[in-house]
């Protein structure tokens, strides 16, 4: 066996700095493993978010070599040699070691409109597979909060913070916006206040993704398209002109949330 250097960032809100621990390797570990034994053996009061070590709660987010991880899923004979480095998520504020405050998403959540079907028919309602599918795909977010992490919107931008729902809701509007039995139209709502058109789909939020969600091609480009056919399409004013229907507002839809 041979020792393994950590690197691993102390501190809290007000600072802090990288402290190198030194610990013998053991096999077959992933990077979580080795935290959890420094918190045994030397560093009991290293702060550090987890709870499942099996790759579906998201918790055990973080920074490893500078490319944001889970921990609990990072094999420690799959980094490279010398000092691993362990860091925080720095896009958001740091409470602990390596802890965050990611309310900020919770916030963000709280805004979305609900899932509103219209009544039941008798017999149930029927879906395509291929709406089931396309449903499905974003459904296995396990709010990791890395797509968030990453995105320059928000980690170089805080004044955008407050108009800009990310990634992770992106892709929830788009699975509520592309589900057949849903009356709500969100499309107004996600372009004027949260925040679709600052997105430039440079896809760093889909190359961080854990379950491999294609998050920028099947929910971000298609959302972008809804919005921009909802507020430019000039059929659509047309049909509207000649129906005597209104376009629903921004305000009109986040009125729907729960």
């Amino acid at each position: 066996m041979t020792d393994l250097t950590m690197r691993i960032w102390r501190g809290d809100e007000n600072g802090g700095e990288l402290v190198d621990y030194t610990i013998e390797s053991q096999e077959n570990e992933v990077v979580l493993d080795v935290i959890h034994r420094l918190q045994a053996t030397q560093i009991p009061d290293l702060a550090c978010r987890w709870n499942c070590k099996a790759g579906k709660c998201g918790s055990c987010s973080a920074e490893i070599n500078g490319m944001p991880r889970l921990m609990c899923m990072t094999r420690m004979d799959q980094l490279p040699e010398g000092p691993i480095t362990i860091t925080p998520m720095r896009t958001f504020p740091i409470i602990r070691d390596l802890v965050t405050d990611v309310s900020f998403n919770y916030e963000m959540a709280k805004r979305v409109p609900a899932f509103n079907p219209p009544p039941m028919p008798e017999g149930g309602h029927r879906m395509q597979q291929i709406d089931v599918e396309r449903g499905q795909e974003f459904r296995k977010c396990i709010e990791c909060f890395m797509c968030q992490n990453v995105c320059h919107v928000i980690r170089d931008h805080e004044e955008n913070k407050v108009n800009y729902a990310g990634p992770r809701f992106f892709i929830r509007y788009a699975e509520l916006e592309m589900h057949p039995l849903d009356t709500n139209d969100r499309r107004e709502l996600v372009r004027e206040k949260m925040g679709l058109g600052l997105c430039n789909i440079t896809k760093c939020c889909t190359e961080v993704c854990p379950e491999h969600i294609k998050i920028t091609d099947n929910a971000i480009i298609p959302l972008k398209e809804r919005a921009v056919d909802a507020h430019y399409d000039p059929v659509a004013w047309l049909g509207r002109k000649i129906t005597g229907r209104k376009k629903r507002t921004a305000d009109e839809a986040a009125a729907d949330r729960p």
